[in-house]
């Protein structure tokens, strides 16, 4: 495994705090405001230009094996990118839920987006740990990822738990008074000579504890392609940071995605199956200890093929939501 010294992971960090602070300006240039469906994709396009560039810099400079790790940064990015778009149809409904409007909206994204880069970092570097010490943790990601991809065929969207009873939000209430008035996009603001939360601090606070049970899915699947912790790190990272923009594109042709639920699903089912398969020598052994023989063999899925089969998915489910709503009308 590659080791990326110090200096780099500073360099990094200081890029991505960078990239947030000139999305916010960007996205901040006309104060609170309605971000438009153009001024969205616009972002979104810069926001995978950015990652592409970074997937050229890993190609031309990664210490070692760097056109391999490319492949996996491209096939970790795509696999978080896929995933997320299941997540921002649950940030859709949560706005609806708490009534934030579409000007606010941008706002919360960031924090929400700023706080998922700190979590999911902490997260990886755990993860990268128990994998390095315990290969065969491997094969309980797996096991759990074929469990999350067999439930996306029977998740129904229009199901969403009542956020009012998240366990943050409570505790949140139980503090902190919360006022049920929007006051111009305020996380806080004064009201009786009391310091109250607004319902955009409450939305954050779910979006927040969301994004934990999200990392559950997607961080395990990154593993599937790579076990090196910058370029899982990195894939993951590049691919949170365009969600903002990408959220108001999907909004507003949310409509035509009915299927991607089961593009996501066959998508997990099959990195678990993959990282099963990586994990063939301690099944066998613990067959063994039963009584069993399993056999399993020794598969090894390259990362290329993995690339091109989860975009061939991703792609097919969008195709096919898209097909499904035009022969509707």
């Amino acid at each position: 495994m590659a080791i990326i010294p110090l200096w780099g992971w500073i360099v990094f960090y200081i890029l991505v705090i960078l990239m947030l602070i000139v999305d916010l300006k960007m996205f901040g240039k006309n104060g609170q405001h309605e971000v438009s469906v153009s001024e969205a994709l616009k972002m979104t396009a810069v926001w995978i230009g950015v990652s592409l560039v970074f997937c050229l810099g890993i190609y031309l400079f990664y210490p070692v094996n760097s056109h391999e790790k490319a492949t996996e940064f491209l096939a970790g990015y795509l696999i978080e990118k896929s995933l997320s778009m299941d997540n921002l149809f649950v940030f859709l409904m949560l706005f609806s839920f708490f009534g934030i409007e579409r000007k606010y909206q941008h706002e919360v994204l960031f924090w929400g987006i700023f706080g998922a880069l700190v979590l999911r970092s902490i997260f990886i570097f755990a993860g990268a740990a128990m994998v390095e010490r315990f290969e065969w943790v491997l094969g309980i990601f797996g096991l759990f990822l074929l469990y999350t991809g067999a439930k996306m065929f029977s998740h129904d969207d229009e199901q969403l738990g009542d956020p009012a009873n998240n366990i943050v939000v409570r505790l949140l209430k139980r503090f902190l008074p919360v006022t049920s008035k929007m006051q111009d996009g305020k996380f806080f603001v004064i009201e009786n000579g009391k310091r109250v939360a607004t319902p955009l601090l409450v939305a954050l606070a779910v979006i927040e504890t969301s994004d934990v049970a999200f990392a559950v899915d997607s961080i395990p699947a990154v593993f599937s392609v790579s076990r090196d912790p910058f370029i899982v790190l990195t894939s993951n990272i590049f691919a949170i940071l365009g969600l903002r923009a990408l959220y108001f594109a999907l909004a507003a042709i949310a409509k035509y995605f009915k299927y991607l639920k089961y593009g996501l699903g066959i998508i997990l089912i099959f990195v678990g199956l993959k990282m099963l398969l990586a994990t063939d020598e301690y099944i066998n052994k613990l067959g063994a200890l039963v009584g069993l023989k399993p056999n399993m063999p020794q598969i090894e899925v390259p990362t290329s093929w993995s690339l091109a089969i989860i975009f061939s998915l991703l792609t097919a489910s969008i195709l096919f939501s898209v097909l499904a709503q035009k022969y509707k009308k």
